[in-house]
């Protein structure tokens, strides 16, 4: 992982450089958000907001329901299906974010939006979506392409904070912590910087040879246990699994007590931490590892870096993110082609 000739040979598709470039994404996005304009009537009368998109153009709704869950006075659901819920009705705010601007579920929410007239605003990249925008007349946000977009989380979520910004009364928030902690993690855990001191590459090198469980924090670090997952999926391609406290202390973590440690031992838990989590859960944290010590299980953890809520989110997934990538490069393994997802979409497509 130190030899940067190899990793380049491995890397063809160069995701190391979309990684490095993370924190100047996240500062041009918030950019986007402050330049999208909206009609007068958005600004009265939402009483619902629900996020639509499938896979990583979906989880900045995640980000943006557990940011705003203590400040908003109106609910937030995300919705990841063909459908919308039943509850929708004209005062309801629809996000449909696409990156490609293709994603079959993600157009048949728009058409059904559409046709209850629901408020719409739309993020894509291009593609269909962006057509229909503009022969609808709804609100676009438009995105640069040509990315993966599962790398493109700040494009995709932070210009739809930005808008939220606008439309209801929330804290302000701390932009510049943002980008300053980005940069300090793109130069701890960016190629060059070797192994020993590279925390990205300590962990990808200790879940080699595993099967990764991610543990988070419900309302707090739940969606970096659920971006890391998906990452270790898409970038390492390998199954991974995640959970959240309290719950997992109320089922999951009966299976640390089984008799045979052999078989738990290909699992490598992994805690996101946070030191503002609150007291009970860092009790229920502490007494769930020392049951996986006791099984011979080893473990790590990440800690989430910041004051604010967003740039805690936000480093956590960046370094799970270099976690996911290093992976990938020890198995050998490009980390941007992801050619189970294109055989589906051309067999779903027939």
């Amino acid at each position: 992982m130190d030899n940067l000739k190899e990793i380049a040979k491995v890397d063809k598709e160069k995701m190391r450089d979309i990684l490095i470039s993370f924190p100047s994404q996240c500062r041009q996005a918030v950019k986007i958000g402050e330049k999208t304009k909206l009609p007068p009537e958005y600004f009265s009368g939402i009483e619902k907001v629900i996020v639509c998109g499938m896979g990583g153009s979906g989880i900045g709704g995640e980000i943006l329901k557990t940011l705003l869950l203590s400040l908003m006075k109106i609910p937030l659901f995300v919705n990841r299906d063909y459908n919308l819920p039943k509850f929708v009705n004209r005062k309801t705010l629809i996000f449909v974010i696409s990156y490609s601007g293709n994603t079959e579920e993600t157009l048949s929410i728009y058409e059904e939006a559409k046709k209850m007239g629901c408020y719409l605003i739309a993020i894509t990249s291009g593609g269909k979506l962006k057509d229909l925008c503009g022969q609808d007349k709804i609100p676009l946000v438009t995105i640069p392409s040509g990315m993966p977009p599962r790398t493109s989380v700040g494009y995709l979520f932070l210009p739809m904070l930005k808008i939220m910004e606008k439309l209801i009364s929330i804290e302000t928030i701390n932009y510049d912590e943002l980008y300053q902690n980005l940069i300090q993690i793109k130069d701890r855990c960016s190629p060059s910087v070797s192994l020993q001191e590279n925390l990205a590459k300590s962990i990808a090198y200790k879940l080699k040879g595993k099967i990764p469980i991610i543990y988070g924090v419900d309302g707090r670090t739940d969606v970096v246990a659920h971006r890391l997952k998906t990452q270790l999926n898409e970038n390492s391609k390998i199954l991974a699994f995640w959970d959240v406290f309290p719950e997992l202390n109320h089922n999951e973590v009966v299976g640390w007590d089984g008799e045979d440690k052999t078989n738990l031992r290909i699992f490598y838990p992994i805690f996101i931490r946070d030191k503002d989590e609150p007291l009970r859960i860092s009790k229920r944290i502490h007494v769930t590892q020392d049951l996986i010590k006791r099984q011979g299980v080893e473990y790590t953890e990440i800690w989430a870096e910041g004051e604010s809520l967003l740039t805690k989110i936000f480093s956590s997934i960046y370094i799970g993110d270099w976690v996911s990538f290093y992976l990938a490069i020890l198995r050998g393994i490009d980390p941007t082609p992801v050619k189970a997802i294109e055989l589906l979409k051309k067999e779903l497509s027939r």
